[in-house]
């Protein structure tokens, strides 16, 4: 894994930008229970009113939205056994970036059967007896 650096505000904002366009506005609800319970204001971001149902949205959109050409081309390959794999698949399909999933075979039917609806190819494995990393080898060989 190459070496990550945490975003800073101007990283964040970039994000924003970037996939404005692309997301749904969520609310942020507040609960006078909950306030009361922790005697401080709490605030919820409700992405489940995101598009895929969770927030995994807006971060495969703007990874993918920083491909180049080349990369577009290749198409991408994510693990995911659930939103994550949702999120990719729908970026991918509107982006026009071919999405490849790799999902165990035992992830929910409805994750799996959602994330082909969103347009990705799944490729499953065995968690118990297979190797991840080297199914995602052999499939980024065959890409580029």
């Amino acid at each position: 894994m190459k070496n990550l650096t945490l975003p800073n505000y101007e990283d964040v904002a970039a994000a924003a930008e970037r996939i404005k366009d692309f997301i749904n506005k969520t609310p942020v609800l507040t609960s006078r229970t909950v306030n009361n319970e922790f005697e401080a204001e709490v605030f919820f971001k409700c992405e489940n009113f995101q598009r895929v149902g969770a927030f995994k949205f807006r971060g495969a959109m703007n990874a993918l939205l920083q491909f180049n050409e080349t990369q577009k081309k290749a198409g991408v390959v994510a693990f995911s056994s659930g939103n994550h794999a949702q999120a990719i698949a729908l970026s991918s399909k509107i982006l026009g970036i071919p999405a490849t999933i790799i999902m165990p075979k035992d992830a929910p039917a409805a994750k799996m059967a959602a994330t082909r609806e969103y347009g990705g190819n799944i490729v499953e494995f065995d968690r118990y007896t297979e190797d991840r990393e080297k199914l995602e080898k052999r499939l980024l060989k065959k890409m580029v």
